[in-house]
């Protein structure tokens, strides 16, 4: 597959990603508004913060490694057998962490009151389960991503996401004395759907005529299982050093689990193309200057691109977290100190978006060695992170802990800025320019609007940050038109086809 097919598959890939976060986060979104008529909040967060923590937690500390080896440019001429012996690991890990982590979550924890939570106990050893049953497709998301099966994901997990959502209503409405069982049994539900697909996916494509028009490496199911020959061992080495470096990752973001998901989400098809673009740990200089240029001008479109949504998140979100809090919850979310939480939040966002993009080049394009040298990097930074965090925790409450979080994602930023800038600094590309704020956003700032003084005051807020989000819109469409031809011809490709 040439560079332009991956590029083009990639950014399919990440165009359907976004799509399906959104519908993700609406369904979500809608899921938590009904259920609150029904069960308390107080249940609602132990499941959103305390339990989907371990479900991510666990899922991500056993697969995050062996994703990043086995679709990185190491296993480019790789034996399929090898990387597949290799993913079957992912499950006995899966298991170690589960143990380990719910015995956190029993004992170390304070668990909820059992007079308003019951079913705490139970409900950790499900979600557990879940997590453990969703790695049983990892061998096959991998297969699937490496050789871009564009819309498996989306349909796989479109399908997981509606019939947790139905059993959730169901269960909600019928049994809401249940509590923590309802959540439990809707995450297994979707974690036995995701296998479901991927397995009946391969079922019907293994042996058929499309897998043999693609050169598929494997041909029946029964190859899918582990069997000899062993291990790559220079596959392994660097999945452990990976599996490092996403241990630390883990203990200074995880308690913004939800929204790196995300953006991991979205920027680990562009990793697949830096990584099959880009030759591991080797000068710039040395490598093909076509490939070379196509990586540079997609990290610049990319940085671009993330830097005019994070800048439109951040003070739109400024600007609404009071109307959005007092519309979602009433005043229940809108009083105290919840509007100054969304806020600062909505800062982290923007950090956290130019990060992914940031260290989705650089993780794609560090050798073995500079790797190993960067988790003494992230070790010093969850040092610095855990006593940023108590100091400012103690001091300013809830705010200093997303401060905090910021003041980590801004150093991982500079430590990538630096990395990509020495990477580039022999050649003729400058990707970073990517990052130069655009004056456009300064048109949202005039939507710093009072929307406190009743509900026709909230409507000339509304009002007035649509129109400046429309004049944002339209001076982007106007002068940023390589990053609009960017998005046209490779985050929207349906577009692209039926414009030519």
């Amino acid at each position: 597959m040439g560079s332009e097919d991956v590029l083009k598959s990639a950014s399919t890939l990440a165009s359907y990603s976004v799509l399906l976060q959104v519908m993700f986060r609406v369904l979500t979104f809608l899921l938590n508004a009904f259920t609150l008529r029904f069960v308390s909040k107080e249940l609602i967060g132990v499941v959103n913060v305390r339990l989907m923590l371990l479900y991510s937690t666990l899922v991500f500390l056993s697969r995050e490694a062996f994703r990043r080896a086995c679709l990185s440019g190491e296993g480019a001429g790789r034996n399929w057998r090898q990387v597949i012996n290799l993913l079957w690991l992912i499950f006995p890990v899966g298991c170690v962490w589960g143990v380990l982590l719910v015995c956190v979550w029993w004992w170390l924890l304070q668990a909820p009151d059992p007079e308003s939570i019951p079913h705490y106990v139970p409900a950790v050893g499900l979600f557990c389960l879940a997590a453990l049953t969703e790695l049983l497709a990892e061998p096959l998301w991998v297969l699937a991503h490496a050789h871009m099966f564009v819309r498996l994901k989306v349909i796989a997990e479109s399908l997981a996401m509606i019939a947790k959502c139905l059993v959730t209503v169901v269960m909600v409405v019928s049994a809401p004395q249940w509590g923590l069982y309802i959540f439990s049994a809707a995450q297994c539900v979707y974690a036995g759907f995701l296998v479901l697909c991927y397995m009946l996916y391969f079922v019907r494509f293994l042996g058929s005529e499309e897998a043999e028009k693609k050169l598929f490496p494997v041909s029946h199911i029964k190859d899918l299982l582990p069997s000899g020959p062993l291990l790559n061992w220079k596959l392994t080495t660097l999945t452990w050093s990976f599996f490092k470096q996403s241990f630390l990752k883990q203990i200074l973001t995880e308690v913004c689990t939800f929204i790196y998901t995300n953006y991991y989400i979205q920027t680990i098809y562009f990793y697949v193309f830096f990584a099959k673009v880009l030759e591991r740990g080797r000068d710039v200089r040395h490598q093909k200057q076509e490939e070379v240029s196509m990586a540079a001008e997609v990290l610049e479109c990319l940085l671009k691109l993330v830097l005019l949504i994070g800048l439109i998140i951040t003070v739109f979100g400024y600007a609404y977290s009071h109307l959005a809090l007092d519309i979602y919850g009433g005043e229940l979310l809108s009083s105290g100190a919840g509007p100054a939480l969304l806020r600062c939040y909505s800062c982290y966002v923007l950090l956290l978006a130019i990060n992914g993009v940031t260290e989705c080049f650089v993780f794609a394009a560090m050798s073995k060695e500079e790797v190993d040298r960067y988790n003494l990097v992230m070790l010093g930074l969850s040092a610095s992170f855990l006593l940023l965090s108590y100091w400012l925790t103690w001091m300013l409450g809830a705010i200093g802990f997303i401060l905090a979080n910021c003041c980590n994602m801004a150093l991982r930023i500079t430590h990538s800025i630096v990395y990509i800038h020495r990477y580039f600094l022999q050649s003729e590309y400058t990707p970073l320019w990517g990052l130069r704020p655009h004056s456009a956003v300064v048109i949202a700032l005039g939507s710093m609007f009072c929307c406190d003084g009743g509900w026709l005051l909230r409507l000339i807020h509304v009002a007035v940050g649509a129109v400046c989000l429309l004049g944002v819109v339209i001076t982007v469409f106007l002068t940023e038109t390589r990053l609009v031809q960017f998005v046209r011809t490779q985050l929207l490709p349906k577009y692209s086809k039926k414009s030519t």
